[in-house]
């Protein structure tokens, strides 16, 4: 891009488009164009993007916008960052899991009883609204255990009874003590509110 380039901006529009800023250069239709469309007030923002590569050429198949990324095709990433939530809180009763707060949980006190997971978007949202069909996600429950041991029992998906197929194809029937039991769980959504669900858990101490 030459150093005398200008650029033009353009803020506005109506109706569908409202709020929509455009940023490119003025003069020379050969470079690269970028454009960010902001379209909405403030509660329903979402983001579209157009991401070029130094040739002009579209690098990154894929949106962006205020529910998440999406990306079509083969991906490489170098690594990436999950969201844990570690509490200390011992594991009793009904446990709720909010796929949309994290995807590791951690209970760093010693549980105090058999548990129930319950597996939901959020307080106010359904998994089942969360995943579509085809679609699979995986979690992680940590659970620590004192000198008496404790494990999880029964599994829901939004409040519903799932049974799970086990690795190794029994449910354990029991946690093990003074140490780390962690839940992995693949739910892959087959259908409305229809979902298959691949547990396991796993000693560490």
């Amino acid at each position: 891009m030459a150093d005398n380039d200008q650029f033009r901006i353009r803020i506005g529009g109506t109706g569908n488009n409202a709020g929509f800023v455009e940023l490119a250069t003025a003069d020379d239709a050969t470079e690269p164009i970028y454009v960010r469309q902001y379209t909405g007030i403030f509660t329903t923002l979402t983001r579209t993007a157009t991401l070029l590569d130094a040739s002009g050429n579209t690098s990154f198949p894929g949106a962006v916008s205020s529910a998440g990324l999406t990306v079509t095709g083969t991906t490489t990433l170098q690594q990436t960052a999950e969201v844990t939530t570690i509490s200390a809180t011992a594991a009793t009763g009904t446990i709720q899991f909010d796929v949309l707060t994290q995807g590791v949980l951690y209970y760093t006190s010693n549980a105090s009883a058999n548990w129930t997971l319950n597996v939901r978007g959020s307080s106010g949202t359904s998994l089942n609204t969360v995943m579509s069909t085809g679609q699979s996600l995986t979690i992680v429950f940590m659970v620590t255990n004192g000198a008496t041991p404790y494990y999880q029992t029964a599994l829901n998906i939004d409040s519903v009874a799932v049974t799970p197929k086990w690795q190794g194809s029994t449910a354990p029937g029991a946690g093990n003590a003074s140490a780390i039991d962690v839940y992995a769980l693949t739910i892959i959504k087959t259908g409305s509110a229809a979902f298959t669900v691949l547990e396991s858990q796993t000693q560490f101490k």
